[in-house]
């Protein structure tokens, strides 16, 4: 906290000034968590401050516990990022793969999520149980493989998490090929690639994308799709756009906010 004195802090943390002055110089000190949380509050740090604190004086990582479940919500400004990339599909996931938000390209590209209830709009549950996702994907079985690979890793970030285990449990019961695949115990967390589709409107053409982690967000992630400039793919990728900006598709508008999942 800024303007506090030496003295002022030890106080607010509740140890002697020459306990806290030996901290401050790196003297061979192990303080317990409490006194570490204590100092952080003094200091008026943020969780980011706390974790750099916690790295400085080497206190032992404390057992995981488990994360808050709460509803996600997408950022004003992601949707205004959206929107930029209108000549390009984009769409953001959170937990276990959940579809938050996607803009006009990717609804014309992927599918219309914002039509599927709110507990159904997830990339794993719609590339195992619907048939479209199957017959868009010309390389279905290692993407879906890869989708299975991806929630195993979040299962791993938190097992525990009840909304995780029912979709988990959903899919190894309507899909033989999840349950095989979730019995491989492979992990994969996917930051870039290639997929090769056969749209039912434009033909085959072949996306890369990034995956762009959201500093301050942890569990939501921006994928972007490209193609390269003057490939077929390319355009085949604007001959979509101009369809989907026609009004001829299911979501020929702006996209629209997909709405929160609510934690289990």
């Amino acid at each position: 906290m800024p303007g506090l004195r030496r003295e002022e802090v030890a106080l607010l943390a509740g140890v002697s000034t020459d306990y806290y002055a030996r901290l401050e110089q790196g003297r061979r000190i192990t303080p317990s968590a409490a006194v570490v949380e204590a100092i952080g509050r003094a200091l008026g740090l943020d969780a980011a401050g706390r974790a750099h604190l916690e790295d400085l004086i080497g206190l032992p990582a404390a057992p995981a516990q488990r994360r808050s479940r709460s509803a996600q919500r997408v950022r004003p400004g992601l949707y205004q990022l959206l929107d930029s990339l209108d000549g390009e599909p984009a769409l953001v996931l959170g937990r276990r793969t959940d579809i938050l938000a996607t803009n006009r390209m990717a609804k014309a590209l992927f599918a219309d999520f914002d039509r599927l209830p709110a507990k159904q709009r997830n990339y794993a549950r719609w590339m195992f149980l619907d048939e479209d996702a199957r017959s868009l994907f010309m390389d279905w079985p290692d993407m879906a493989r890869a989708a299975v690979e991806s929630l195993r890793f979040e299962v791993g970030r938190d097992p525990d998490d009840s909304a995780t285990i029912a979709l988990v449990t959903e899919l190894r019961e309507q899909s033989l090929e999840f349950d095989q695949w979730w019995e491989q115990h492979r992990v994969h967390q996917r930051t870039h690639g290639s997929k090769r589709l056969r749209h039912p409107l434009v033909g085959e053409l072949t996306v890369e994308y990034e995956t762009l982690a959201l500093p301050g967000d942890p569990d939501t992630a921006l994928y972007i799709y490209t193609t390269e400039p003057g490939s077929p793919s390319r355009r085949a990728l604007d001959l979509l756009a101009s369809w989907a900006a026609s009004g001829l598709g299911p979501d020929a508008g702006r996209h629209r906010q997909t709405g929160s999942i609510d934690a289990q």
